[in-house]
């Protein structure tokens, strides 16, 4: 009897996401699988469902809405400033910064660049995508008691970090 996925349990799967349009936009490397602990929030929570119950050899392809993926954009994480708080930095499109915000550290990406201004969106490069899995569940297992305490998988010969 193979294990089910579940609260707590180590999962390894090989992977492949594209958007809604077929774009790739990450897979996992051959011999690489993906690990982490079920339930702990380390997946989007579309993908989480989607593998709930599903047990080792499990192939299959899930299409996750973007409101159960990155979530919608949201027109108020876009925001112009005066592009002298940038300093000396160099600016341009594309560029992402750490910034600090009321809500804490975020990650944004410079969207324009004027003389004067610099206008920022803060939604997630994914948010208001949909997304398309395809999954291949090649490990369950019971977590060790230092993973779950970590919050993160080991690998095979134990922790490979310093906490």
């Amino acid at each position: 009897m193979s294990e089910v996925i579940a609260q707590d349990k180590v999962v390894a799967i090989n992977y492949s996401v594209k958007t809604g349009e077929g774009q790739l936009l990450d897979e996992s490397k051959e011999g690489a699988p993906l690990s982490f602990i079920f339930g702990r929030g380390m997946l989007i929570p579309g993908l989480e469902k989607a593998l709930e119950g599903k047990t080792v050899g499990d192939k299959f392809s899930a299409e996750i809405a973007s409101q159960d993926a990155y979530g919608e954009r949201h027109d108020g994480l876009i925001q112009t400033v005066p592009r002298q708080m940038f300093g000396d930095n160099e600016v341009a499109p594309g560029m992402q910064f750490r910034a600090s915000t009321d809500q804490g550290e975020q990650s944004v990406v410079i969207v324009d660049v004027s003389d004067e201004e610099v206008t920022v969106d803060g939604n997630h490069p994914l948010a208001g995508v949909d997304l398309a899995f395809d999954v291949e569940v090649v490990e369950v297992r019971e977590a060790s008691a230092s993973e779950l305490d970590h919050g993160h998988v080991h690998g095979p010969d134990g922790e490979h970090h310093d906490h």
